[in-house]
């Protein structure tokens, strides 16, 4: 069918995150990793490319965006979402605002909205500020970010430096007088020369006010939440027709690895919650690796039953981390990490691996990459924004679960688990 709404996510969580909450609505939804080499074919009402763009050079990221761009242009898409992190994750060298001035060129458009709201996780914008909970962005463990230390909580003063035309906002209490309310301060910001404009959203029913108003715009971007309301507005407007019969899939056999890269607050949690069960865990320290390699953990895994499904992190507080970036440089330490874990998702898989738990959107992406995998189908959601999706991996069909760092509870290795349930 004719795709209704073509979606690029600047890396491989958030494209499952988007992917899950559009599926929500019943909607047929394609996930695919990276641009296609095909022209499009069977595609379905709402695709998503995921990328590994969001720490690439500039003209990289540019690049590829515009590279899937033009592929979902070709299945028929006349709206586009370009999806990034809930914690707006750009410094002032970032790539999101370059990347949507790039899209609005490529479609034509003079105005975008920037929404990276996520009520269901704890992220929410008030007067352009972004928290996380109730802690503004700068205040709160993203700080840290091994790559992309947030250092400011105010969208605006991310966004100004990253374009070249002007930056706006929309606060909430102009959402709150609804989508009429939006649709005209949109207009007045447009008049005024405004380009990109911010947003606010506390709560789910201000994506609902928000999509509404916006939904006519060529580009939208943000976080996966404001797409959310998007198929139901468009089933309202006569162009979707909504089946809630979600596509089954078989269940593979429940030989388990569990891989995380993030350094996370949340995944640092999740990981001493995962190690505290009992289960098999080893953990990866970037310099004993820059020195002696990674037989010594391969060793580890090909010994193990892997139906007890082991945890192989990298995860780490932000004081080692800073320890192992500078000695080894940032992007060495990220890459040896990514480098190691895609191996030990390859090895896992020759030894019978069928589930996979990937922590960390640069460690998604290279393992999601290592395992060939070229298009996922999206199944249960297991926390907000975090579904369990399904793939062939060298032709053996696999579960894969890509978690955004920040994303779900302590419990939340052994609850995915659960809810797939064992074979």
């Amino acid at each position: 069918m004719t795709t209704l709404l073509g979606c690029i996510a600047d890396d491989f969580t958030g494209a499952t995150d988007l992917a899950g909450l559009l599926a929500r609505s019943g909607a047929r939804v394609s996930l695919r990793i990276g641009v296609p080499s095909e022209p499009p074919k069977d595609t379905a009402a709402f695709e998503v490319i995921a990328l590994k763009s969001r720490t690439a050079p500039k003209a990289e990221a540019i690049a590829e965006t515009r590279s899937a761009y033009h592929w979902l242009k070709q299945s028929g898409a006349q709206r586009f979402f370009w999806k990034y992190c809930s914690t707006f994750d750009s410094t002032a060298e970032g790539n999101i605002g370059p990347v949507a001035e790039a899209l609005m060129a490529d479609i034509g458009t003079d105005q975008t909205i920037y929404c990276p709201a996520f009520p269901e996780n704890g992220r929410s914008i008030f007067m352009g500020n972004l928290f996380v909970g109730e802690q503004p962005l700068a205040e709160s463990p993203m700080k840290d970010h091994p790559l992309t230390p947030m250092r400011d909580s105010n969208l605006m003063r991310l966004l100004t430096p990253q374009v070249t035309r002007g930056v706006g906002l929309v606060n909430r209490l102009t959402v709150a007088e609804g989508p009429k309310a939006v649709g005209t301060a949109l207009d007045k910001l447009r008049d005024s020369g405004t380009a990109h404009v911010v947003v606010d959203a506390v709560a789910n029913a201000d994506l609902d006010v928000i999509a509404k108003a916006s939904r006519h715009l060529p580009l939208l971007t943000g976080g996966s939440a404001i797409a959310m309301p998007l198929p139901a507005l468009y089933a309202a407007d006569g162009l979707l027709e909504l089946d809630d019969d979600q596509a089954a899939y078989d269940l593979p056999e429940a030989r388990t690895v569990v891989l995380s890269g993030s350094c996370s607050a949340m995944t640092n949690a999740q990981v001493a919650h995962y190690r505290a069960s009992g289960k098999p865990s080893y953990q990866l320290d970037p310099m004993t690796l820059a020195d002696h390699g990674m037989d010594a953990v391969l060793a580890w895994l090909a010994q193990l039953d892997l139906s007890q499904a082991p945890l192989i992190y990298a995860t780490a507080d932000p004081a080692s981390v800073k320890a192992a970036q500078d000695k080894l440089g940032r992007d060495a330490a990220g890459a040896l990490i990514e480098d190691v874990l895609s191996a030990c998702a390859v090895a896992a898989r020759d030894a019978g691996a069928r589930r996979f738990l990937v922590a960390g959107g640069e460690t998604s992406g290279a393992v999601t990459k290592a395992l060939g995998v070229q298009t996922l189908g999206v199944g249960t959601e297991i926390a907000p924004g975090v579904p369990w999706t399904y793939c062939s991996s060298a032709g053996h069909d696999v579960a894969l679960t890509l978690k955004s760092g920040n994303f779900g509870s302590e419990d939340f290795f052994s609850f995915a688990q659960k809810v797939l349930g064992r074979a």
